[in-house]
C-alpha cells in the first residue's frame, strides 16, 4: 500500500491528533512517516514598501518560526519512536500552507498525505480558503483527511 506517509503539522490540538492517528495508520501497514511544518514565507510588501521592517527582524522572525517548528516534528517522531516506525522530518519556507506540504510531498517522495481538517464552517472555508481542500484539489497522491 503506502510506504511513505507525509503528516504535516501546525502544532494545533486537531493537527496533534491527527498525527497521532497517521503514526498508527504508518505503524499498521509498515510505511515510514514524514514529518512536515511549512515556514509561512513573510511578505516584505505587507510592510510597506520593504523599508519599514529590516532583515535582521525578517530573520529573527524566521529562526523563531522554524524553533516552533521543529519542537512540533519532535512531537511527531517521539510518537514514531514509541511506536516503532522510521520518522524523517522536514521543514520548509512555503509561499503558502497547502504549496509546501504538496511540495514536501514531491520532494521526500511521499505516496500519501495524511492531515487533519480544521473543521470550519461553509462559511469561514469560502472566506478564509481551506488548506485542506486545496491539497485535496492539488496533490498527485491520496490525501487522507482526519476529522
Amino acid at each position: 500500500m503506502f510506504k511513505n506517509i507525509l503528516i504535516p503539522t501546525d502544532g494545533s490540538v486537531r493537527s496533534r491528533k491527527a498525527l497521532k492517528a497517521g503514526v498508527k495508520l504508518a505503524q499498521a501497514i509498515g510505511a515510514k512517516v514524514t514529518g512536515y511544518h511549512g515556514v509561512q514565507a513573510l511578505r516584505p510588501e505587507l510592510f510597506g514598501d520593504g523599508d519599514l521592517i529590516k532583515k535582521d527582524t525578517v530573520d529573527l522572525l524566521d529562526e523563531q518560526a522554524r524553533s516552533v517548528g521543529e519542537r512540533y516534528l519532535a512531537e511527531i517522531a517521539k510518537a514514531a519512536t514509541a511506536a516503532g516506525v522510521v520518522y524523517a522530518g522536514l521543514i520548509t519556507k512555503a509561499p503558502t500552507a497547502y504549496e509546501g506540504i504538496i511540495d514536501a510531498a514531491k520532494k521526500k517522495r511521499c505516496d500519501a498525505i495524511f492531515l487533519s481538517s480544521r473543521g470550519r464552517g461553509e462559511l469561514k472555508s469560502l472566506l478564509l480558503g481551506s488548506v485542506t481542500q486545496k491539497v485535496l484539489a492539488h496533490a498527485k497522491v491520496p490525501v487522507i483527511v482526519y476529522r
